[in-house]
């Protein structure tokens, strides 16, 4: 199992559009991914738990990998959450 620590930086926070980008990009690979801000522990391939997180631009999130291709999935997904998740 891997993690990293990343700040959402697009000006929206996980809405419903950077969060559908974020569970594609998830669902990319065949690693568990997860991520947890302050309490709550989000499944990253499902759009239902993404929202329920209800992250904000410039909250801190760690995103969490577990399987064949962790390294590979937490490189992709810190890229993508880095870049805005298409905002």
């Amino acid at each position: 199992m891997v993690s990293q620590k990343v700040t959402i930086t697009n000006p929206t926070g996980l809405h419903l559009r950077p969060a559908g980008v974020l569970c594609n990009k998830a669902m990319e690979f065949e690693s568990k991914v997860t991520f947890r801000f302050n309490d709550y522990h989000a499944n990253a391939k499902s759009m239902l738990s993404v929202l329920g997180a209800c992250v904000k631009s410039g909250d801190e999130i760690e995103v969490s990998c577990d399987g064949d291709d962790e390294e590979k999935a937490l490189q992709e997904v810190i890229l993508a959450i880095s870049e805005g998740l298409g905002e």
